[in-house]
């Protein structure tokens, strides 16, 4: 016969305290069920589940146990658990698991609060709080802090759209963002990255530039406004508005594209995500000229945009080609994933449009990012607080993990 005994271990954190207590368990042969340890401000909760003989050999290892943490200045509590109880732990374990990343510039306690009890409206527990932001100085505070946590919750969720649209709206009213994601091996292991070019990697519409140069940004922007209102779809809309650009020197596209605006965050993401090995792609509704541009600065793998036509160092007024729109991205994106071997569910696609949707709907990880709200209320995630890099979180990286890459 045995029991199942939990101990709990309370104390100031320091080398050797898991060796010492262990090397007891193990000159007295006690098996470990579960183990668990955590430490914040060097402050340590250990627990470990044992099972201990009936036979009086458990007084001596108690006795042990106790006398080592009192040497090392700890607190220790032995709870016996039921057998019955230990097994419906035990059955626990199958139970759906879920994976909330909260995103921020700062994270609050009414952050955690607010999380923790939609949490729990739903009937889910909560089973690991991890930080994946280093520690923030609160003497020298970086101008663009980043600051992220991870919670494990266990449960059936059976209407995950629903947790979605309650952590959405509550992400919008505490500036955060919170992303919820089924706990499976496909979360960790992504493999290639789908981006949006305008207003995703670069914070500007190319094409409002070049129709401001050519002094024809009312007329573009009325084109645009039609097209968002259903007057007009997207080819017929581009089409155009590529009319408009017609006699435009290709001077001025050089001058636009040594200054594109580079989204915060991109540079730490796509460095990052190519030492690991990603394959990164822009699938965009803008032009090739300037998707050239961040593939040559960020050694992106693939570039699908709309490519211009020149006639005597002046756009035509047309491209060559297939337009790329919403259902275009989606094919491409399928294509490179069949090309690469990779699973659509390793797939990490970002976008802020319309027409980013599609590509959205089928990629593993789809990410509205700073989207339009009909795009932010149809993707399962959405970042609009934060730039690029908090990708990084939702992939359950940590500082400390990026910084090692570096």
């Amino acid at each position: 016969m045995s029991e199942i005994v939990l101990i709990n271990v309370t104390g100031e954190d320091r080398p050797g305290i898991t060796a010492a207590l262990t090397a007891i368990l193990a000159r007295y042969q006690v098996p470990i069920l579960d183990i668990g340890q955590s430490t914040i401000h060097n402050a340590l909760a250990l627990g470990l589940m044992v099972e201990l003989p009936r036979s009086g050999g458990e007084c001596g290892v108690f006795k042990e146990l106790l006398f080592s943490a009192h040497r090392l200045g700890l607190d220790m509590r032995f709870t016996p658990i039921a057998d019955d109880d230990y097994e419906s732990w035990v059955q626990e374990q199958g139970q759906p698991r879920h994976i909330l990343t909260l995103v921020g510039r700062e994270i609050a306690a009414e952050h955690i609060a607010r999380v923790a009890a939609v949490v729990a409206e739903r009937g889910l527990n909560v089973d690991r709080i991890t930080r994946l932001t280093g520690r923030i100085s609160r003497q020298a505070r970086a101008a663009a802090a980043l600051a992220s946590v991870e919670l494990s919750v266990r449960g059936a969720v059976p209407d995950l759209t629903d947790l979605h649209g309650a952590l959405l709206a509550l992400g919008r009213g505490l500036d955060v963002d919170i992303s919820v994601q089924e706990d499976d091996i496909f979360r960790r292991n992504r493999r290639l990255v789908c981006f949006d070019m305008d207003s995703t990697l670069i914070q500007t519409e190319v094409i409002d530039e070049l129709a401001a140069a050519a002094g024809v940004g009312a007329e573009v922007a009325a084109i645009t406004e039609a097209a968002m209102r259903g007057e007009l779809d997207f080819k017929e809309s581009f089409r155009q508005r590529m009319a408009l650009l017609k006699g435009l020197d290709e001077a001025v596209l050089a001058e636009i594209a040594a200054r594109l605006p580079i989204t915060e965050g991109a540079d730490r993401l796509i460095a990052t995500l190519k030492q690991l090995g990603y394959k990164i792609a822009i699938l965009s509704g803008g032009f090739t000229y300037f998707a050239e541009q961040l593939q040559r600065r960020f050694g992106i793998d693939y570039v699908h945009a709309n490519r211009l036509e020149f006639r005597d160092g002046q756009l035509t007024g047309a491209v060559s080609g297939d337009i790329v729109d919403g259902a275009r991205k989606a094919e491409l994106l399928r294509e490179i994933a069949a090309r690469e071997g990779i699973r659509l569910e390793q797939v990490i696609a970002v976008g802020d449009g319309a027409n980013d949707l599609p590509m959205l709907a089928i990629a593993g990880l789809g990410i509205a990012f700073h989207a339009k709200p009909i795009v932010t209320e149809q993707a399962r995630h959405a970042i609009a607080t934060v730039g690029l890099d908090a990708i990084l979180y939702l992939l359950g990286m940590r500082d400390r993990d990026v910084e090692a890459l570096s």
